[in-house]
């Protein structure tokens, strides 16, 4: 698929979105970001796989009282991948180009999956960085541990990525795919032609090496103790491939308060947009 036909599937998926999209230089690597409202400033950092595209269901409510920031991450969705290759160092540095290229004050960062450990990683080690975090089923917080059906189909989506395998593992990564399927309705082909194309891009091998060293890798208890900022866990209770024990047990461990999306499973930002909504609201005035 062409650079050219992935934005046209870009650009139909975010149709509606009240943001514009612009591309900057972040830490050497030419990184798309959607920009959109005003007000305190919250970053978006989306999944492994995916890209600011994800923050539909979200961007439209939160523009309303903040500035959003959503990028696609490093490899991923329209930003270049890196040379050398991320790993879980420089994917901290990347994210500390683009607040000071993007925020005039401390930002709330939101994560999902392989955002969130980015986050987590970046407020480790960087005091005062942030103002907020809201991590979303994110990694990093415990052991990698999914159900059997959920590794097996992504192991098969990786190997053979087209249109049947891709809803194999989306029956397993959405809490009810015929009511997705149903949402999206004719946006629905786009959504699966985009994705497509973002697994079959010349980064996707990229994308996968940086949700395996920035992702994947369990962040010592130790380490999280150092995050000095508001903490908030959003999860979807269904999640088969980084079950609500991992939250349960990191919101016991470090006080978070912990916001359980019910008939949710790995995106609840997706899955219940309303829900996940009134949550991120309530995780913003904690």
């Amino acid at each position: 698929m062409t650079p050219t036909t992935l934005q046209q599937y870009r650009n139909r998926l975010l149709r509606g979105v009240p943001v514009t999209e612009r591309r900057l230089d972040v830490s050497g690597i030419s990184t798309a970001v959607l920009d959109g409202g005003d007000g305190p400033p919250v970053l978006l950092l989306h999944g492994p796989g995916e890209s600011a595209v994800n923050w539909r269901w979200t961007i439209p409510d939160l523009v309303m009282t903040h500035r959003v920031i959503a990028p696609d991450l490093p490899a991923h969705g329209s930003s270049a991948a890196s040379d050398p290759p991320l790993d879980a160092d420089r994917a901290v540095h990347w994210l500390g180009a683009l607040i000071e290229a993007t925020c005039d004050e401390p930002p709330t960062v939101v994560g999902h999956v392989l955002g969130g450990a980015i986050a987590a990683r970046f407020a480790t080690r960087r005091p005062g960085g942030l103002r907020r975090l809201v991590l979303v089923d994110s990694l990093g917080l415990g052991r990698f541990r999914p159900r059997a059906r959920f590794a097996l189909g992504l192991l098969h989506f990786q190997a053979r990525p087209r249109e049947r395998s891709y809803e194999r593992f989306m029956s397993q990564c959405a809490y009810d795919l015929d009511e997705l399927r149903h949402d999206l309705a004719e946006d629905w082909p786009s959504f699966v032609a985009y994705n497509l194309g973002m697994a079959t891009s010349d980064s996707a091998s990229e994308a996968g090496r940086l949700f395996r060293t920035a992702g994947l890798p369990r962040i010592p208890d130790e380490e999280l103790d150092r995050i000095d900022v508001p903490t908030t866990l959003i999860w979807g209770r269904d999640d088969r491939a980084n079950r609500v024990r991992v939250a349960e047990r990191a919101s016991i461990r470090h006080g978070w308060p912990l916001h359980i999306i019910e008939r949710a499973a790995d995106d609840p930002a997706r899955d219940r947009p309303e829900e996940f909504r009134t949550a991120l609201r309530s995780a913003l005035s904690e």
